[in-house]
């Protein structure tokens, strides 16, 4: 259906409309170039947003793929390495295209063929992006400034330093039109409605600018691409914006934001259907008293948690030097894209799995008799061998 593919279709028709403007315009001032680009981030917005809006769809997987790449439209911000940076948004869906083939491998060869089709629009972009624009959006070096509008009049334009790529027609695939049929009815499946899903709230990416670089824009200049999974670049050239701090209960979860050098934050009138998330919570303490359903840390740098009761999950992503307390119980600890966490258990805690993704410096502390901690760091590297039948991985000691 027309819907089905909707919010895709429309993001790459706004690059693409931008593409046409480059080519026959000169580069404007960063507040033009900032309204040229709103378009497309309220779209990567909208994609994030639906994604969130649906996390219990039986297809979340292919959502959280398209919503953890459709960020790389923001290539036209990412000088001086925008086709790196469209590498980086495609690996960051690997992680989901991987769980699709895991799943549907052998169950409907429909959704394998939708990663594939998927995967390779990436794939041509930065190929598009290696031959036109390798270090970034190319302009036209004369003709009229680029506006918020449409390119006034003037002398014709110059020839444009290359053309925008072919429009993305969603609907065909490289399989025919039986190939076509399968990817509009996944897109279909994907996009249909979000009263599916009565699932926990989340608070979504929309507003965090690693999940949407053209947002960056309005900050000041054009900046370099980040490095994967690494703490965020920062503008120097322009002072952060800063947001009020929060702490707040709004309906089942707590909402802890924007706290700096907040040294004493106490959550204590909890309930066990509650979640506490925290957002950009930088050198402070948070003490979550009584038993509730989980915790999330998200962006936070040196920030300390002591908790005493989850019954779910606590999750740490995207955080830096952080330290993690358990007091009472607690099932399961997911770390993912963070550089420095220190979990401490406790006697009552010491069955917790401890999952963790593309982090570093992640290190496990258990209470000895006398009281004191054992610290253990949790395994970096790994050794992968085939044994005739399987691929068989192991941790392995980094040397020295």
């Amino acid at each position: 259906s027309d819907s089905s593919q909707c919010l895709m279709k429309q993001a790459f028709s706004c690059q693409r409309q931008l593409l046409v403007t480059a080519s026959s315009s000169q580069k404007p001032s960063d507040s033009v170039l900032t309204s040229l680009l709103a378009p497309m981030s309220k779209v990567i917005q909208e994609v994030q947003s639906f994604r969130e809006k649906n996390r219990s769809s039986p297809l979340f997987n292919h959502l959280s793929a398209v919503s953890e790449s459709v960020p790389a439209l923001g290539w036209v911000a990412m000088a001086p390495k925008p086709g790196p940076y469209v590498k980086e948004m495609q690996d960051a869906a690997m992680f989901y295209t991987n769980r699709v083939l895991k799943d549907y491998k052998e169950k409907d060869k429909m959704h394998v063929e939708w990663v594939s089709t998927y995967v390779s629009i990436w794939t041509e972009l930065q190929a598009y992006i290696k031959q036109h624009h390798t270090t970034g959006l190319s302009w036209s070096k004369t003709g009229p400034v680029a506006s918020g509008g449409a390119p006034s009049g003037g002398a014709p334009a110059p020839p444009p330093p290359g053309p925008p790529p072919p429009p993305m027609n969603l609907d065909k695939s490289s399989s025919g039109d039986s190939g076509a049929t399968s990817h509009n009815a996944l897109f279909a499946s994907i996009n249909k409605g979000a009263d599916i899903t009565k699932g926990l709230k989340h608070v979504s990416d929309d507003q965090k600018t690693h999940k949407n670089p053209t947002l960056k824009v309005q900050g000041g200049p054009l900046p370099s691409g980040p490095k994967p999974f690494a703490a965020r670049p920062t503008a120097a050239a322009s002072p952060a914006r800063t947001l009020p701090p929060v702490l707040e209960l709004d309906g089942k979860k707590w909402k802890v934001e924007n706290q700096e050098g907040a040294h004493g934050l106490v959550i204590s009138d909890t309930e066990l259907k509650q979640v506490v998330y925290a957002f950009k919570c930088n050198n402070s303490t948070l003490q979550v008293k009584g038993k509730i359903n989980s915790i999330i840390l998200d962006n936070c740098k040196k920030l300390g948690l002591v908790f005493d009761d989850v019954v779910g999950i606590v999750e740490v992503i995207n955080c830096k030097d952080v330290k993690v307390q358990v007091m009472g119980k607690v099932p399961t600890i997911s770390i993912n894209k963070t550089d420095g966490c220190h979990v401490y258990l406790n006697k009552d805690s010491l069955s917790c799995e401890i999952i963790s993704a593309k982090s570093s410096e992640m290190n496990v502390l258990v209470p000895n008799k006398d009281g004191e901690y054992t610290e253990i760091p949790v395994p970096e590297q790994f050794k992968t061998v085939w044994d005739g039948s399987k691929l068989v991985t192991t941790a392995t000691e980094i040397a020295g």
